[in-house]
């Protein structure tokens, strides 16, 4: 730089550092983690002004920036340590080894990681932040316990923020109605409610209601010393909805409950639903819906409240839920590992019908199945990029309860011994590109892994008439609720749907959606004549985005059984009509309530079945 009192110029030349120490290496990690979980709460506390204001597109919009802002973190972070560590750029083909000063450096910083986190609030994710980092730019090799958290290190237990994740009231003190009415006060929403005392008074009834139900007069006191609401502290935004969660406690039960509020469009709040069943909240948290959006400082705590409502569901799905998808991720696969140690059957070949793009195959004792991008993809236009685009597509999009969520996993090293011989060979066929063998060992470069599902066409074939005409009334909302949230499924066979545990209809093969907007629906126009008819070409052109919704009936409706029961709930469908209205509504920008719970669900549908005098509002004074 130039000296202006000698000028002269002196370079001055940067001394170069020898590298991080451990502890450097240690708190690098832990500061991306933490800048990481702070854009994630700030997140879920710009939901509740959206939801306050009805701006719905702005939640929808801020999911999906949230699902990114991970992997950038990560990303940083990953860089960051590589050059400072003085690794060459690791790049998935070519990651890092760690030369023999760096091996016992890594090893420490491992060490130093945990010493940090003690009294940590995120402890869990940071581990899952740490191994993240560490498989980006390290070789698999190093994927052990030594160098990353295959195993947690730091326990959860009772791990709660500086305020109590829950607050509790008592009713058989200050009454039903009281209680829940400071329940709702206690989340201050700035949006006003359009009559909070009639919703507060129908929301008790139908409480009441219910547990008369469970507990019916001759089982002695209904209510117990025990009897109290615990609720989570934060409300559980998405799309349009807020949510309220939490339990009833009494005479020794768990109550699970949530409740639903929406926005009129005055912009004023009221409360539409009383979810009080397991399936009811498993609806609420399924993995075919989008992630909540919700303020936690403690999330396993909140994991932990939510298993005892959800006992069924593993907690990997219930982070996932919560959106914390990497540590959702980090569960299942502890989980899958330990399911694995503790049986002996095989993977084979998933039922059903082979698809053209995917290779599908599953282990029987475990509910799940694992997909493979083929090699050779036999359908024109189709490639490993657009297949990977379309999965991204639908974790960022509102899934409306109607697609299925999925985890990707790179680098996924299974026992050779547990193929069966049949799938061996399907993959090296498929896949080998994908495919890594040795003597003990499968190595699976990406496979994506979601919740296994009966097939709808194979369902159909066994139902029952009851039962089929359910399965089909179901496929038919789903394809409405998928264009109402502007996807078009493009393949509809049945093939292409599931049927999940509680009877409902979901798609799960992506590769050829596409946004209702993209598409023109049309009418098939009048041959000109009989030769034009009958000819193998069609008489009238078509553009790529071109669908005409009667030609459905011809490949979808070939079963008189399922022709009729189609036409008696969704005949609509086959009319381009209701299609260009559909699309129409889409690219104005409307959201439509799609509710994730049945309509006898609602308040306003339970008042006009109950009235007041069938009811005992005094079952909590008892």
């Amino acid at each position: 730089m130039s000296n202006p009192d000698f000028g002269e110029t002196t370079v001055i030349t940067p001394v170069q550092k020898p590298g991080m120490t451990a502890i450097q290496v240690a708190q690098a990690m832990l500061d991306g983690f933490n800048r990481h979980y702070a854009l994630f709460r700030y997140s879920a506390q710009r939901a509740k002004s959206l939801y306050e204001s009805g701006d719905w597109h702005g939640i929808q919009q801020l999911s999906r920036e949230r699902i990114e802002y991970y992997a950038t973190r990560v990303r940083e972070c990953a860089a960051m340590l590589s050059q400072n560590l003085r690794l060459h750029q690791p790049t998935p083909s070519d990651p890092a080894h760690l030369d023999e000063a760096q091996q016992p450096l890594w090893l420490q910083a491992k060490a130093e990681f945990v010493r940090l986190l003690s009294g940590h609030r995120q402890p869990e994710c940071a581990e899952t932040f740490f191994n993240s980092v560490s498989c980006r730019v390290l070789h698999r090799h190093y994927f052990r316990n030594e160098f990353i958290f295959v195993r947690p290190a730091v326990a959860t237990d009772y791990l709660d923020g500086a305020l109590p994740s829950y607050r509790v009231y008592y009713p058989t003190e200050e009454g039903l109605e009281a209680s829940l009415t400071s329940m709702l006060a206690d989340f201050g929403l700035a949006a006003p409610f359009a009559d909070l005392p009639r919703d507060v008074r129908t929301l008790a009834r139908m409480a009441v209601r219910q547990l008369c139900r469970r507990l019916p007069r001759g089982y002695g006191s209904r209510i117990g010393s025990d009897c109290q609401i615990q609720v989570l502290n934060s409300l559980f935004f998405r799309n349009k909805g807020a949510y309220v969660v939490g339990r009833l406690i009494n005479q020794g039960e768990v109550l699970p409950f949530s409740i639903a509020m929406w926005h009129r469009p005055s912009g004023h709040l009221y409360i539409d639903a009383l979810l009080h069943t397991t399936d009811d909240l498993s609806t609420l948290f399924s993995f075919t819906r989008a992630y909540f959006l919700v303020d936690m400082e403690a999330p396993s705590a909140y994991v932990d409240f939510l298993s005892s409502l959800l006992p069924r569901k593993p907690k990997a799905e219930l982070y996932t839920a919560i959106g914390l998808q990497k540590q959702g991720k980090t569960l299942f696969y502890r989980d899958f590992l330990h399911h694995l140690s503790h049986s002996h059957d095989h993977f084979d070949l998933a039922p059903g019908i082979a698809g053209m793009v995917m290779t599908v195959f599953t282990l029987p004792s475990y509910p799940y199945v694992f997909k493979l991008i083929r090699d050779r993809i036999q359908k024109q236009g189709m490639d490993h990029a657009t297949v990977r685009s379309k999965y991204q597509l639908v974790k960022k999009h509102d899934r409306v309860g109607r697609m299925a969520d999925t985890w990707d996993y790179a680098q996924v090293a299974l026992p050779k011994a547990r193929f069966s011989q049949a799938l061996l060979e399907e993959l090296r066929r498929e896949v080998p590109s994908l495919l890594e063998e040795s003597e003990d060992t499968i190595l699976l470069r990406h496979v994506y892994i979601e919740r296994r599902m009966t097939p709808l066409n194979l369902y159909l074939n066994k139902a029952s008439d009851p039962a089929l005409n359910a399965a089909v009334d179901q496929y038919g909302k789903a394809i409405r609720e998928l264009a109402a949230a502007d996807i078009f499924p493009g393949d509809m066979l049945f093939k292409n749907f599931g049927v999940t545990r509680l009877g409902r209809v979901v798609f799960y093969d992506y590769d050829e959606i596409q946004h209702m907007r993209e598409m023109n629906f049309r009418a098939i126009p009048p041959a000109p004549n009989e030769e034009a008819e009958m000819a193998s070409e069609p008489w009238y052109p078509i553009g790529p985005n071109d669908v005409f919704p009667e030609e459905f009936g011809y490949f979808l409706l070939t079963d008189p059984r399922i022709r009729k029961a189609f036409m008696a709930h969704h005949a609509e469908l086959l009319e381009p009509e209701w299609w260009t209205q559909c699309r129409l509504r889409v690219t104005q920008g409307r959201i439509e309530n799609i509710f994730p719970y049945n309509k006898d669900r609602q308040l306003h549908e339970f008042a006009k079945r109950a009235p007041v005098s069938s009811l005992q509002p005094g079952v909590f004074h008892d």
